[in-house]
């Protein structure tokens, strides 16, 4: 599978993955499993009896509050931080810092909050929270084919698939396996009410996505964090790490546009924001034109992350992955 086709749910533990015992592992496994299924359907139910504001700043009030606990977590939050404000203002100011970790986990909670009270009649009032930058990009790309929108891990990109099928273009991306078949299964589902088609992490998932996009459809990839293992090296604000090529690859093998995108959430409002689009040309090699264009992406992911780092959604660690991966495959 192409990395950066992930729209991740609620990630398997590394610990569960290499633990040493594999009959432990699995029960363990399917134990943490169920109790986050059971615990994300109470949330969502406990949520949506909420008005949508109360539950948004109650969510992020819990989020903050519950991140005193998570020393681990807030570690990994507080690395990925620092390469951002390191890269962006040249120093790291370590009140700054502790402050935007504490606002990372609130934002997240927010998010959260919003993916459980997003529903398809939020379509009646998108003219009113979604306010959009760049469609033009998007109706030019439709005009020559397939569309690839790549977006990293930031703000709250689900109403996306809201707007995107009420504008005609419904687009396609990939679940990454959840803590257990159930959640998967539930994200899935909730995702493709909004107007999305879900695709499982599968053998036959990277063909699905080029027929597609070869057929002039459109498909959305979380595209700022290697997950499946076949990223490539490059430096991602200022120090090396592996990303995810999936986008490039594609790209290359349709002729599709890359619509690198980002949603900040603002209060009850999003502010979207599609382009620069990425044309792709093939100059040489297929790895040294997939490392061209995956540059060029990953830059502009950092302009999207700086200016709001408190949304970027990277609770693993992000650098220190530059062990040997894949290459991309013609």
């Amino acid at each position: 599978m192409l990395s950066g086709g992930n729209v991740e749910a609620v990630p398997a533990s590394a610990d569960l993955r290499r633990t040493t015992n594999p009959l432990m592992g699995r029960a363990k496994a399917a134990q943490d499993g169920r109790a986050a299924y059971y615990a994300y359907r109470v949330g969502s139910v406990i949520l949506n009896l909420l008005p949508r504001r109360v539950a948004l700043t109650g969510a992020a009030a819990l989020g903050r509050v519950g991140s005193r606990f998570m020393e681990k977590e807030r570690a990994v939050v507080a690395d990925n931080l620092r390469h951002v404000l390191g890269f962006r203002d040249g120093h790291v100011d370590e009140a700054e810092l502790h402050d935007l970790v504490s606002a990372s986990f609130a934002s997240y909670g927010r998010y959260w909050a919003d993916v459980a009270k997003l529903k398809p009649s939020a379509s009646r009032r998108l003219d009113e929270r979604y306010h959009v930058t760049g469609r033009q990009f998007i109706d030019d790309a439709l005009e020559h084919g397939g569309i690839i929108f790549a977006l990293p891990h930031l703000g709250s990109w689900e109403i996306g698939g809201v707007w995107a099928r009420r504008e005609g273009f419904p687009f396609i991306t990939v679940a990454e396996d959840a803590a257990s078949s159930r959640l998967t299964e539930w994200f899935i589902g909730r995702r493709e009410r909004l107007g999305m088609r879900v695709l499982p992490l599968a053998p036959d998932t990277s063909l699905k996505l080029l027929t597609a996009l070869r057929s002039g459809g459109a498909v959305a990839l979380v595209a700022d964090r290697d997950v499946v293992g076949d990223g490539i090296v490059m430096p991602f604000f200022g120090a090396l790490t592996r990303v995810p090529p999936g986008p490039a690859v594609l790209a290359l093998r349709t002729g599709a546009t890359i619509i690198p995108c980002r949603v900040y959430q603002e209060g009850a409002h999003y502010e979207a924001q599609f382009g620069p689009p990425i044309v792709p040309e093939r100059q040489g090699a297929l790895r040294a034109d997939v490392e061209r264009i995956t540059a060029e992406l990953i830059s502009i992911f950092e302009g999207f992350i700086a200016e709001r780092p408190e949304q970027w959604h990277a609770f693993q660690p992000i650098w220190g992955r530059t062990d040997k991966g894949q290459d991309p495959q013609p």
